[in-house]
């Protein structure tokens, strides 16, 4: 219910009011498995692709905006339930490995997955080295990669920001990557490694960043709260 809400009357309304510049959406596929790869600038990455995509599109989300109590708490599990937005537990390799499963379970239904390979947003505005996890599951689900290169949406929502500004945002989709060709190799680091450096290239070149060859970490490992 909310989410036909969302896209019949709320997404068509903040298109009016931001206009975002869309790119290159004729890259994603109509129909079938695919991965959405962006880079991550802000919190509302995760509503302005699903705003402009035609399809339903999937993220992984904290499973702290599903189990908050009172009306708050469901108010937030209604509303990032009906963005598609699927809880996942953070911080260890189990979680890892279960995120995994949880969107190779999304791809084997023939959905459309989102996923950012720097693995956080970027604190700087420069565009960080990928996580692997990434490459492998597009080597599991044999699904397409469709890059995609967001501007702007740092400026809309600073990580200090409580309201959205209005500023011009773009939304570059590139042409799908096939990794056909390394089927079976998801075990193979030097391959894993190989492959998220080309989606992650390919985003660099959709969104015109600084390319940093480290690993963007978290504000709450950047405070130390988290393992690295």
């Amino acid at each position: 219910m909310l989410y036909t809400v969302m896209r019949r009357v709320v997404a068509p309304t903040a298109r009016m009011i931001w206009r975002p510049r869309v790119e290159g959406l004729d890259n994603i596929p109509a129909d079938g498995p695919v991965i959405l790869a962006a880079n991550h600038l802000s919190f509302i990455d995760s509503i302005v692709i699903p705003m402009v995509v035609p399809r339903r599109v999937y993220f992984l989300a904290k499973a702290q905006y599903f189990v908050g109590k009172g009306v708050k708490g469901r108010l937030s599990r209604y509303f990032f339930d009906s963005l598609g937005h699927v809880p996942v537990q953070r911080g260890s390799g189990r979680a890892a490995r279960a995120s995994l499963d949880t969107a190779a379970a999304i791809l084997a239904r023939g959905d459309a997955f989102a996923i950012y390979p720097e693995g956080t947003r970027s604190l700087d505005g420069r565009l960080h080295r990928g996580r692997t996890g990434v490459a492998r599951m597009a080597l599991e689900s044999g699904a397409p990669v469709v890059p995609v290169g967001i501007i702007g949406t740092d400026k809309v929502q600073p990580m200090d920001a409580k309201l959205p500004r209005i500023r011009p945002v773009t939304i570059r989709f590139g042409e799908p990557l096939d990794f056909s060709r390394y089927a079976g190799m998801q075990e193979s680091l030097p391959v894993l490694r190989s492959v998220t450096d080309e989606i992650v290239y390919r985003i660099l070149e959709l969104s015109g960043q600084e390319y940093v060859d480290s690993y963007q970490k978290s504000p709450s490992q950047e405070a130390g709260l988290d393992a690295a």
